[in-house]
């Protein structure tokens, strides 16, 4: 049979708070995110390793200050490495989210635009989200107030997954990508693959692409092929 083509179309991801599995991995996350009324000095640190949740937990933040502005403010998530181009003043409105800040360590004019909206949310009252994989202590930030000041942050972290949540995280990556898969299929690839966030994400795009390209639903077996090519790749 010849092979069928593929195409790498991107999955849309579920973002809603319904949609995200709590665990241990994330829960006193989840409550420090739930609690962004009370956040010491209105703002907060969210990290974790690649993929593990902190965009679609930025986004349960975001409906979630949304809704309780109504329909006077809704909260604003920017990637860091756009700021330079925003307007800082009209952004710096309500709740705001700043997404990937170590991607702009070094760069003077993201920086100052990062260190603006810093200033301009917290002195109107609102409240500040920054992401990043480690502490922000760690962001290698270049200006020296920014710094300081992203360093004053509370930090919720989530941390690498136990068995519930990684399995949780393989079942919604495969619901995103449209993929009916067996639980059983989930639990044998739990017990098996690198347990990590990143993995599971591209666990579940090598079994897409395999499962396309050769006409074949998600299985055990085509798990297990997948598996021995990613032990062949990997280190």
């Amino acid at each position: 049979m010849p092979r069928q083509l593929t195409f790498d179309l991107p999955a849309v991801p579920a973002l809603g708070r319904e949609d995200f599995f709590v665990s241990p991995a994330n829960t006193l996350a989840v409550t420090a995110l739930d609690g962004w009324r009370d956040w010491p000095l209105g703002k907060m640190a969210l990290t974790g390793p690649a993929g593990a949740g902190k965009t679609h937990l930025a986004h349960v933040f975001a409906a979630s200050a949304s809704a309780s502005a109504g329909s006077e403010t809704v909260a604003t998530i920017v990637a860091a490495r756009d700021l330079p181009g925003a307007d800082i003043p009209t952004l710096a409105t309500g709740a705001v989210v700043v997404e990937d800040v170590p991607a702009i360590a070094g760069d003077r004019k993201a920086e100052t635009a990062l260190f603006h909206l810093h200033n301009l949310v917290l002195e109107t009252g609102g409240r500040l989200l920054v992401t990043g994989r480690a502490a922000p202590a760690r962001w290698n930030i270049a200006l020296p107030d920014l710094a300081s000041r992203l360093a004053a942050a509370s930090v919720a972290t989530i941390d690498p997954p136990d068995d519930n949540l990684l399995a949780a995280v393989l079942a919604k990556l495969f619901a995103d990508r449209q993929l009916a898969v067996d639980p059983d299929v989930i639990r044998y690839l739990t017990r098996r693959m690198t347990r990590n966030f990143a993995a599971a994400h591209d666990m579940v795009a090598r079994l897409d692409a395999l499962s396309l390209e050769h006409h074949r639903p998600i299985t055990r077996p085509l798990a297990a092929q997948v598996l021995d090519i990613t032990d062949d790749d990997g280190p």
